[in-house]
């Protein structure tokens, strides 16, 4: 077995309620300044917590995350310098993913002689002085629990990650019922995001042991509940089955990440500004289609996770499997094509660019991808 790495936030919190339980953190009973980013749906759901933790003597800052769509380096800088007074000595992030990341890289920058420019890449962040907590509210990028934050950068037109084991929270808790009011087209997206995550990760040239059980125990529970969730958001069970599917998937990106699916989907977001699970969705059953002959068996493997029973072939196993992720994102409402949502031929020759230029989940695919491959990945979806 290849050595491996795997960190994970020091307490993980799950179940319905479990917000009730943030302000008696550990964390929190011993910081005095506390910064929460909150996405604006949730502030109400916030003020409970701010009460109890003001009437502790906490000098709490809640801030409100405005931004539409997956954040700038702009915008993040912006957040940075509204709240550059405040230093805080814990921040709280509560909402999906991209507001998570914000959280991340706040605790990681505040007081800290880096600026984000400066820690794009792997291992670039020398620190974190403040406490970090996450709270999701999707089922979708696992960031809660991964050492990894997107941001787009306007200068290239691609997302840019920044990954360390920095940005891994001190604590995360997973509260389904934070997740009933999400809209059932993000609940469609966000879900496919998460069983992309299982999914790459264990097709992945770096796939481990220790990551296969999260990974397949996540596809599970995904493709078993996210058209329940999708059909009915008060179906707390299956709310509670994705949001624990997504933290599995979250776990994988760490010590494996992902491939193709996501480095494909860069430009799509970043020059057209497509919602990274619509992105991942389009292109997650052709990509697996391409890297199907690199390793029918862990292909097989995904498709009996999927709930595919059938016996025979692992060629055909696994078809049945791409197909299986095909109809459920088509009873979702997802759409099927590039072309559906505006992407013209034109284009992919810049796609493929951008896409060539994310090395670091190129080299995790258990297939080699060319421009070329990647071209033509695009134009089957056309």
């Amino acid at each position: 077995m290849n050595s491996i790495t795997l960190l994970q936030p020091g307490k993980i919190e799950f179940g319905e309620g479990s917000l009730g339980k943030l302000s008696e953190d550990s964390i929190l009973e011993t910081s005095n300044k506390i910064l929460l980013l909150v996405a604006t749906p949730l502030m109400n759901a916030l003020a409970e917590t701010v009460k109890t933790l003001r009437s502790k003597n906490k000098d709490v800052s809640l801030v409100e995350y405005k931004f539409v769509g997956e954040p700038t380096f702009a915008q993040f800088n912006t957040l940075m310098d509204e709240n550059e007074g405040f230093n805080p000595d814990c921040v709280i992030g509560v909402g999906g993913g991209s507001v998570l990341d914000c959280a991340k890289l706040m605790a990681a920058l505040i007081n800290n002689t880096k600026k984000l420019e400066d820690v794009v890449g792997i291992g670039f962040l020398n620190g974190r002085k403040a406490k970090l907590i996450c709270i999701p509210t999707t089922s979708g990028t696992g960031s809660e629990v991964s050492p990894n934050a997107i941001l787009l950068n306007e200068a290239t037109n691609a997302k840019s990650g920044i990954i360390s084991p920095y940005l891994v929270p001190d604590s995360c808790y997973l509260d389904p019922v934070l997740t009933v009011s999400l809209p059932a087209k993000l609940t469609a997206e966000t879900g496919i995001d998460a069983l992309s995550h299982c999914i790459e990760a264990y097709t992945n040239k770096f796939a481990h042991p220790m990551i296969d059980t999260y990974a397949l125990r996540g596809i599970q529970l995904i493709s078993e509940n996210l058209l329940k969730a999708y059909q009915n958001g008060q179906d707390i069970e299956a709310r509670s089955a994705m949001l624990l599917g997504s933290m599995y998937g979250g776990l994988c990106l760490g010590p494996v990440n992902t491939a193709v699916v996501h480095a494909l989907s860069y430009g799509l977001g970043g020059k057209f500004h497509i919602a990274h699970g619509l992105s991942n969705a389009i292109l997650m059953p052709e990509v697996l289609r391409f890297n199907l002959p690199s390793n029918p068996k862990r292909h097989a493997e995904v498709a009996r996770a999927l709930g595919i029973t059938w016996n025979g072939k692992d060629e055909n196993i696994a078809s049945l499997g791409i197909e299986k992720i095909e109809g459920l994102s088509i009873a979702c409402g997802i759409p099927q094509k590039l072309s559906e949502i505006g992407i013209t031929g034109d284009v992919l020759p810049e796609l493929a660019d951008i896409a060539m230029k994310v090395t670091r989940l190129l080299k995790n695919n258990p297939r080699e991808v060319t421009r070329q491959d990647a071209i033509n990945i695009y134009k089957k979806l056309l």
